[in-house]
């Protein structure tokens, strides 16, 4: 078999690291061992990754990510792709997929000038201290005695900027924090008790068994995502019920 456009296990995560900075070596073996990907393999055993096997490999990570399905929904869908029951399509209105932009571990991992915010983020410096104002964030001090921002906190400010254009202001968003924080202790339980009975995941810290647990983490958000979703969801649309009727 010519190796031309094959890629070893090594170069197809350090393709797509940049891209799910969580992809380990480990892990592309973790799926292939549930069966998501079955790469060719050279006479002395050695793992070859073609174009579709990555861009196969891309889709189970973008759905897991960003749809927090299951492996073995994904499977399901991948094997089966004209399935009606997976096809996600329905008459009914649901809860858009909002594609969160992230930073590179270069921006996320520094401190950065609260003047800085407007190239960063495309927003104002007064509506950051806002959200600073309702715990939305945290400011932090410089030796200096200048405000400055968590490069963690970009993405969110991001967030928070568009739901500014639908009317929801920094104050509005302090009710989320409050729920965060009381909920905060209701997954960590639930994650301790999932890793020690319902999951079979060894809480001991392995590479594999980290892998395990933040899937089943993201999983839970996910889950928890869907069910506030569908409440509020049905109650707003419940008022607006026939509207341009």
């Amino acid at each position: 078999m010519p190796d031309a456009g094959y890629l070893t296990i090594g170069k197809v995560v350090k393709r797509l690291q940049s891209q799910y900075p969580d992809l380990t070596v480990s892990k592309v073996r973790y799926l292939q061992d549930e069966g998501l990907i079955n790469p060719s393999r050279t006479p002395g055993g050695y793992r070859l990754y073609s174009q579709r096997d990555i861009k196969r490999l891309e889709t189970v990570l973008y759905l897991q990510k960003n749809r927090f399905m299951p492996l073995s929904v994904i499977k399901e869908e991948l094997d089966h792709p004209n399935d009606s029951r997976l096809s996600g399509t329905s008459s009914d209105m649901s809860a858009e997929i909002v594609q969160v932009q992230r930073d590179d571990d270069e921006v996320t991992e520094r401190l950065h000038s609260i003047d800085r915010i407007p190239e960063l983020c495309g927003t104002t410096v007064s509506f950051v201290r806002e959200l600073s104002e309702a715990g939305v964030i945290q400011l932090k001090k410089s030796p200096h005695g200048r405000d400055l921002v968590d490069g963690r906190d970009l993405s969110l400010i991001r967030i928070c900027d568009e739901l500014r254009r639908f009317g929801f202001g920094a104050k509005n968003l302090r009710q989320y924090v409050i729920a965060a924080n009381r909920e905060s202790s209701t997954f960590e339980q639930a994650l301790m008790v999932f890793a020690k009975k319902g999951g079979g995941v060894e809480v001991e810290q392995t590479e594999e068994s980290r892998h395990q647990f933040e899937m089943a983490f993201s999983r839970m958000l996910g889950l928890t995502n869907a069910v506030r979703n569908e409440l509020i969801g049905r109650r707003v649309r419940e008022e607006f019920k026939g509207m341009g009727e």
